[in-house]
């Protein structure tokens, strides 16, 4: 056993993958006073605007750095929809996003609501929501994945929800913060290691 170095400017993450093969017994909907915007073909800069509002404190990154034409490509498919989650208000403070693109199979893409709303419940009623969409008639599979930079109560919370962790990698990738993608201040809880400042 020994440590593997990451190299300078980059950061690591344990990914795991969780997989649902049956659909869950319906449930009553958990009451919650917010509700799901469908988004139909969004303009990226307004998808990334909530993407980020939504994934900056656990360094959601990979839509922010794409082309404009690539973010299109995905965001407009229809096989992926893409849900705000709306405060009564009606300000968008979550993100939903199904990937319908293999058959049989959804892919819980994107889960997120903003910091503030931890622990208030709204999480198990995004969750409804979404596994109430996703379950479509030819669905088989309903898979997600975390990593250890998410909240840490991300995997339990998909394992209450009737998840079962199938896979495990680990992730390297260049910091966001280190490019300007994200705030340098984004995710205090992962340490910013900027190897231009220990020269």
């Amino acid at each position: 056993m020994g440590l593997i170095a990451v190299k300078p400017g980059e950061i690591a993450a344990v990914v795991t993958s969780l997989e649902m093969l049956e659909r869950p017994r319906p449930r009553p909907l958990p009451d919650s006073p917010l509700r799901l915007v469908r988004w139909v073909d969004p303009a990226p800069a307004k998808y990334r605007a909530l993407f980020q509002r939504v994934g900056a404190p656990w360094l959601w990154f990979s839509r922010l750095v794409m082309t404009d034409e690539r973010l299109t490509g995905i965001i407009h498919d229809p096989a992926l929809e893409i849900h705000a989650v709306a405060d009564p208000r009606g300000i968008e403070i979550g993100l939903l996003e199904l990937d319908f693109r293999v058959a049989a199979t959804c892919e819980l893409s994107f889960f997120g609501l903003v910091p503030e709303l931890t622990g208030q419940g709204h999480g198990r009623w995004l969750m409804a929501q979404a596994l109430l969409r996703a379950w479509r008639p030819d669905v088989s599979r309903v898979w997600v994945h975390t990593c250890t930079l998410d909240h840490p109560r991300a995997l339990g919370f998909y394992r209450a929800s009737g998840f079962a962790p199938y896979a495990r990698s680990v992730e390297t990738f260049a910091d966001p913060r280190l490019s300007g993608h994200l705030p340098r201040d984004a995710a205090p809880h992962v340490p910013l290691i900027d190897p231009a400042s220990r020269r």
